[in-house]
């Protein structure tokens, strides 16, 4: 065994126990057909993202399966027809005596394929609806709210903000004395990876190699970025396009690092690829499933290495005083920013009008600022986001609503943090489904 992957072996080990299974058992026929059909996702995937270059997230399996892929393109209806029959092939699959990993297997690479095949179609011209796109990609649909659900949340949130005249316009006022200033952005997110990191391997052991590559860059829609590299690396990206209020470093340490985006990738590496030999997890097709269950970790992952007042207290007393800005309102920034992180389903609303041709692209940049509360140019920075990624929105608030919900119904609940920790990292190493957390 590779030294690298000796330490996390008894962790996934233990992982395996607690979903009713362990590693090294003996395969079987249906075993073999399994990791055929895995063989066959891995390809058609890599084929996918030679048509869209956003598909292939990450991939770390052999780099043979990409030349191969690589020097027979396929057209993507030749692609849906080989997608297919493997959806066909694992539905047939008798696994009434199998053990609840193995299930959760069979449907992980259905659901992935069947997604796959709703991207194609996507790609060849086939129309969907904001709420029809996003059941067929991620195996979810975020629920709608009218207006007057975020004006009773902005109503809350008025008091809070000093000045009169729009909400939206005082908020970006009063967040002004809250931006980490340029020179001091690379301290103060060490020392937000750094304590997330601490409090992450304190409840999770991972292997000693891993570790991640941060950079700062610029001209991106997104605000954080993690690369996975496979053996267990990462490069993170943080954009810097705007200017980076003091929250954003525990909440971007955390959803791209530790116990976020990074740790789930180690431990996807670790307990399937290297202990199973499942391959299906060596490539991540970004508009699938899979994605709702890493956004939604990564997002819920903030409380549970940073819960309640835990968070408030290590950004008064470290980051606070790293970043040059008053400690003594701390508490003020943390009251206003639970009101505001309610209003982030405002995101999917303006996402879904805009995409279904209810609204133009200004329209949404103009609802974001209303109600998400962006500036109007992040807010059409935003909207530029949205052209790209569409329905990828919801795997943000609804993945962690959902993950949140199926890990507190485990008893991970606030009051007893290591059974939280226990159960978050059972499902960061397991292939399960959006479906499957409700």
């Amino acid at each position: 065994m590779n030294p690298s992957w000796q330490r996390v072996s008894a962790a996934c080990t233990a992982l395996f126990l607690l979903c009713g299974c362990a590693p090294g058992e003996p395969t079987g026929a249906m075993d073999a057909e399994m990791n055929e059909i895995a063989e066959a996702y891995v390809r058609v995937v890599l084929a996918v993202g030679l048509h869209d270059p956003d598909y292939v997230d990450a991939y770390y399996g052999p780099p043979e399966w990409r030349e191969e892929v690589n020097a027979d393109t396929l057209a993507l209806t030749e692609i849906a027809g080989r997608a297919q029959p493997l959806i066909d092939r694992l539905r047939a699959l008798d696994l009434a005596a199998a053990q609840e990993i193995v299930l959760l297997r069979r449907e992980y690479l259905a659901r992935q394929l069947e997604s796959l095949v709703s991207r194609v179609a996507l790609l060849q011209g086939t129309s969907m609806s904001f709420d029809e796109e996003s059941r067929a990609l991620y195996d979810a649909v975020a629920p709608a709210h009218p207006e007057s659900h975020f004006d009773s949340l902005l109503a809350r949130l008025e008091p809070l903000l000093p000045g009169s005249g729009p909400v939206a316009t005082r908020y970006e006022q009063w967040r002004q004395a809250f931006i980490i200033p340029k020179e001091r952005l690379d301290t103060v997110f060490k020392a937000a990876i750094a304590e997330a990191r601490a409090r992450t391997v304190s409840h999770i052991e991972l292997p000693q190699a891993e570790s991640f590559t941060l950079e700062y860059v610029t001209g991106k829609t997104w605000s954080g970025y993690n690369w996975y590299q496979g053996e267990v690396r990462s490069l993170i990206q943080i954009n810097t396009d705007f200017p980076i209020t003091i929250d954003r470093a525990i909440d971007l340490a955390a959803h791209e690092g530790y116990p976020g985006h990074h740790v789930y990738n180690v431990l996807l590496e670790s307990a399937l690829v290297r202990e199973r030999g499942w391959v299906e997890f060596s490539v991540y097709p970004l508009f699938s499933p899979q994605s709702l269950i890493a956004e939604g970790s990564a997002n819920f992952g903030i409380d549970v290495a940073f819960p309640g007042e835990e968070r408030v207290t290590f950004e008064r007393d470290v980051l606070y005083p790293l970043a040059g800005l008053d400690p003594a309102r701390v508490d003020e920034y943390a009251r206003v920013m639970r009101l505001v992180d309610a209003l982030s389903y405002a995101g999917n609303d303006a996402a879904r009008r805009y995409l279904d041709g209810q609204i133009d692209a200004e329209a949404a940049a103009s609802w974001l600022h209303r109600y998400a509360l962006y500036s109007l140019d992040r807010a059409r920075q935003r909207v530029g986001f949205i052209e790209q990624y569409r329905s990828y929105v919801i795997n943000y608030n609804l993945g962690q609503d959902l993950v949140r919900a199926w890990v507190e119904s485990r008893g991970g609940t606030d009051d007893d943090p290591a059974r939280r920790w226990e159960v978050f990292a059972q499902l960061l190493s397991s292939p399960r489904l959006p479906s499957g957390l409700r």
